[in-house]
């Protein structure tokens, strides 16, 4: 599937949004992975929401994405990572 074959244009400000177990490494594991993929992020665009007992943290985190296969691989290494629950 090509750029053409989706409903976004790109480049595209994105917000991804991940969950995980609230501790010190799900953060910059998930921030480190979103670099590797996006560049530098501006840290103005990252939201945090923990879980009422502060188990699980919510992640959203507003990228600029070039491409559709960027995304595809940005997801493809959020998924399999063990520590992310959800990555939407």
């Amino acid at each position: 599937m090509s750029d053409q074959d989706t409903l976004m244009t790109f480049p595209h400000d994105y917000p991804l949004k991940v969950m995980g177990r609230n501790n010190d490494d799900f953060r910059s594991l998930v921030l480190g992975i979103v670099q590797k993929h996006m560049g530098e992020i501006d840290h103005a665009l990252i939201e945090e929401r923990p879980s009422r007992d502060s188990t699980y943290l919510g992640l959203t985190i507003t990228v600029r994405a070039l491409s559709k296969a960027q995304l595809d691989a940005l997801y493809m290494e959020l998924t399999a990572c063990e520590k992310v629950m959800v990555a939407l």
